[in-house]
C-alpha cells in the first residue's frame, strides 16, 4: 500500500492544480463539490482456499452503514471538459458463519479522472459523454477463527491496486431558474472484473454555487490473487457545489 499512496496523492495534487491554470488562461468554468455520502456498504469475500472448506463465499463479510467523504472537481470550456472524483473508505466488521468467525478490515480509495465531451449548448447543461481512468487502491485483512477450537486461526492479507478504463454518460436538465436534475451512469473494466455506478442528483442554485442532494449506487468486482472481493455501495448523498 505504501508504494501506491504517493501515486494516488500525486493524481489528486495534479487535479487540484489544473482548475486555477485553465480558469486564468482559457476562461473555463469550474465546480468544486465536497460531498457526504451515507451508503449501505456490503462486501462479499470469495476465498478459494479458506481455512474451513474450498471455494467458500463469505457473504456480507462487511455489512455496514457508513458516512464517506467524497470530492468532485470539474471544469468545462467551450469544446471539452474534465473532472476528478475521489472516494475513501476505511471499514471494519465481524461475522459468525456456520463453521468460522471472521474479523475483517477494508481500506479502499477510488479515484476517477475523465475527459468530458459536452454535447449541450451551455456549460454544465444538457448531454455529456466522458471517458478516462478509474483507479482502485484496496487493502483487505481477515482473521478466520474456526468454531472448532482444534483448528488454527488463519490470517489473510490482500493489498492490490487496479486500473480501469471508464466510459459513461450524463444528462443535466434545467428545471427552473434555481432547480436542476442530473442523471449519470458509467462502467469500467481493465484490471478489475468490472464496475458500474449510477446516480441521480437534484440541485438548488444559490449565489456562489448550488446545494446538491441525491442517490448513488456502485458495484465493484475485484480479483485478489486466489480470492475475489465484491463491493456494493448505495445510499443518499449531500453536498455543496462551489462555482467559479
Amino acid at each position: 500500500m505504501t508504494t501506491r499512496r504517493p501515486f494516488a496523492i500525486g493524481l489528486l495534487a495534479l487535479a487540484a492544480s489544473i482548475p486555477a491554470t485553465l480558469h486564468a488562461e482559457e476562461g473555463w468554468d469550474w465546480m468544486v463539490a465536497p460531498y457526504l455520502w451515507a451508503p449501505s456498504i456490503k462486501a462479499d469475500l470469495n476465498e478459494s482456499q479458506p481455512p474451513v472448506e474450498n471455494d467458500q463465499a463469505f457473504v456480507d463479510w462487511i455489512d455496514k452503514l457508513e458516512v464517506a467523504l467524497l470530492g468532485h472537481v470539474e471544469g468545462q470550456g467551450d469544446r471539452f471538459g474534465m473532472f476528478g472524483d475521489v472516494i475513501y473508505l476505511a471499514l471494519g466488521d465481524s461475522h459468525h458463519y456456520p463453521r468460522v468467525r471472521t474479523e475483517g478490515d477494508l481500506d479502499s480509495t477510488i479515484i476517477e479522472l475523465a475527459a468530458v465531451l459536452p454535447l449541450g449548448e451551455e456549460r454544465f447543461q444538457g448531454f455529456d459523454v466522458f471517458g478516462g481512468l478509474r483507479y482502485f487502491d484496496v487493502s483487505a485483512s481477515t482473521e478466520f477463527d474456526p468454531v472448532n477450537d482444534a483448528l488454527p486461526v488463519v490470517f489473510r492479507d490482500h493489498d492490490d491496486s487496479y486500473y480501469d478504463f471508464m466510459l459513461g454518460a450524463r444528462y443535466t436538465a434545467k428545471l427552473s431558474d434555481r432547480w436542476g436534475l442530473t442523471l449519470r451512469g458509467d462502467g469500467s473494466t481493465g484490471d478489475s472484473d468490472g464496475s458500474w455506478s449510477a446516480s441521480i442528483n437534484a440541485s438548488y442554485r444559490m449565489g456562489n454555487g448550488s446545494w446538491v442532494f441525491g442517490y448513488r449506487y456502485m458495484e465493484v468486482e475485484l480479483p485478489m490473487g486466489d480470492s475475489s472481493l465484491d463491493l456494493t455501495l448505495n445510499g443518499p448523498q449531500f453536498g455543496y457545489a462551489f462555482r467559479f
